[in-house]
């Protein structure tokens, strides 16, 4: 165990890309909703609003959790992993599902044990 695994300064480690790996989940159930990614920007507009902000890669912006959508992603909480190299967000789902396709999660294919893949029900 070193230093930075217990303390309780805020030092993150952002990619070579300056992204850090954000994971929204449920606040109440649990379930992991999405994986998106963050910079710095986009966790400090997340901290100040509370509600969630991702960094598009494809778009090369800013993207504000359900601005257009409204699926809006309310934070109930942020974690942070050991190696301060991922977010956690807690999270409150509003007006529809978390995933683009409209699915309540982006989770929604499973790998059977042949290898295919099977849609979650």
């Amino acid at each position: 165990m070193t230093s930075r695994d217990e303390t309780d300064e805020l030092t993150l480690k952002f990619d070579e890309n300056g992204l850090i790996a954000a994971i929204a989940q449920d606040a109440d159930t649990k379930e992991v909703l999405m994986l998106a990614w963050m910079n710095e920007e986009a966790l400090n507009k997340t901290i100040e609003t509370g509600q969630a902000h991702y960094w598009s890669r494809s778009r090369s912006e800013l993207w504000h959790k359900g601005a257009t959508s409204g699926a809006v992603q309310i934070v109930k909480e942020m974690r942070i992993d050991c190696d301060q190299d991922a977010v956690l967000l807690l999270i409150d789902q509003q007006g529809g599902g978390a995933c683009h396709t409209g699915r309540p999660s982006c989770f929604y294919r499973i790998i059977d044990s042949d290898r295919k893949l099977a849609f979650k029900s």
